[in-house]
């Protein structure tokens, strides 16, 4: 589960291959892709869309997913594959990130960069506490009126005042409000695996998988959660790695000047496992179904600490979208793909909103019932809130774009941090 320009005495990039894709800010946004020489032949756009309308659809699948009486969640990713929309969130988080601070370092100077990260990690904490707010004052709130169980918040947190310092500081992460403080700590340890990047390209990645596989070996190893001795749900240990594998991605993808090679024995093998993936996740019995599980009960890939079999599905979808031009064309030049990138292109805004929603939705199918019309009424009006959201802070980050500034130049689309 994000934006800002550039301003317009921003020292401009050298000149790239044409095929390599425009830079995506850590929330999704989009960065000013260097002018070719004035010589070169006519080339495509270097915006790649693929993406922010991934990242577009993980956040509006959360926001479904999100509410546990929601029959519209029967048919996200979840349904179909051991992985789901929060590991695509973590992963192009982790591809954006690169392409929004990786280069920074060598384009602009290391303290600019640095202070435009600190400034995305204050926006990360402030969209955290809002949320933690806007939960605890309408659960509260809601309870003058009719009861209100105390799953909504931690009961912990639901009575007294005492937990306010506990949560500002990551102490207690409630379970609706935890993927934010990941993101935060992933993003925070960005300029590490940078350093280690510089050492040896593969060097920061290799420390990373090894850290993974030591807690997949051991799952205790965690951050401290005062709400659930188990610790933090999204084991940051973890699931830095995928981060990391997003990371290097994208700084590969940039090295090379093109996209990943479409491989077909990959692709098949990615095809194969995304099948067996389905076959071992789909709720048979929840549609009345024979269960076709080839494991059964005997395979549950772990969430929190990310298992292998889930960092498998969600990397086998990455690479048949990423090596597909198909995909490109479809996130570019349709309807749908392009309303999908523009709530990727604003995820931090977008996030925010939807996990505020969830909880007036969990609210209104517990005092009013489940039915059809509750049902109907709450997807459409909270998926239209989030798209139309993306859609207004699309047209003012455009508007803003155009105006003069200084000296009357315009104002670059910089690469959102």
């Amino acid at each position: 589960m994000q934006a800002h320009t550039d301003k317009a005495n921003t020292p401009h990039s050298a000149p790239q291959p044409t095929s390599v894709v425009q830079a995506h800010g850590a929330d999704g946004g989009a960065g000013a892709a260097s002018s070719s020489p004035a010589t070169a032949a006519p080339a495509r756009s270097r915006r790649d869309h693929r993406i922010d309308a991934l990242r577009g659809a993980a956040l509006l699948m959360m926001f479904i997913d999100h509410i546990p009486q929601n029959l519209l969640n029967r048919f996200t990713m979840r349904n179909v594959g051991f992985a789901d929309a929060a590991e695509v969130f973590v992963l192009l988080a982790g591809y954006a990130s690169w392409l929004a601070y990786g280069r920074g370092f060598t384009k602009y100077g290391v303290l600019p960069t640095l202070q435009r990260l600190f400034k995305r990690c204050v926006q990360l904490y402030i969209g955290q506490t809002i949320m933690v707010m806007a939960y605890v004052f309408t659960v509260r709130g809601w309870r003058h009126f009719t009861p209100v169980s105390v799953d909504y918040l931690e009961p912990e947190l639901a009575h007294g005042l005492g937990w306010i310092w506990r949560v500002m500081m990551f102490d207690a992460l409630p379970s609706n409000l935890n993927i934010m403080p990941l993101y935060l700590v992933l993003l925070t340890g960005f300029p590490i695996f940078y350093l280690l990047m510089r050492i040896h390209r593969s060097l920061a990645l290799l420390l990373s998988g090894a850290l993974w596989m030591l807690v997949n070996m051991d799952p205790e190893l965690n951050f401290p959660n005062w709400l659930d001795p188990d610790g933090w749900y999204f084991n940051p240990l973890a699931w830095q790695f995928l981060f990391a594998l997003g990371l290097t991605a994208s700084a590969e993808t940039q090295r090379r000047g093109r996209d990943f090679a479409r491989v077909p024995a990959l692709v098949a093998l990615c095809c194969v496992y995304l099948l067996f993936s389905a076959l071992q996740a789909f709720p048979w019995t929840l549609w009345g179904l024979p269960d076709l599980r080839p494991f059964g009960d005997a395979l549950a890939p772990a969430k929190s600490w990310l298992s292998p079999l889930r960092l498998f599905d969600v990397m086998a979808i990455f690479y048949l979208v990423q090596s597909s031009e198909r995909a490109r064309h479809w996130a570019a030049h349709t309807w749908a793909g392009q309303e999908l990138a523009r709530v990727g292109r604003h995820s931090l805004e977008v996030f925010v909103v939807s996990t505020i929603l969830d909880l007036y939705a969990r609210l209104i199918f517990s005092t009013f019932g489940e039915g059809w019309a509750l049902q109907v009424a709450v997807n459409v009006v909270g998926l239209a809130i989030l798209v139309g959201l993306a859609s207004w802070l699309d047209r003012r980050r455009n508007n803003a774009a155009r105006r003069p500034a200084g000296g009357g130049a315009a104002v670059p689309n910089g690469a959102k941090g």
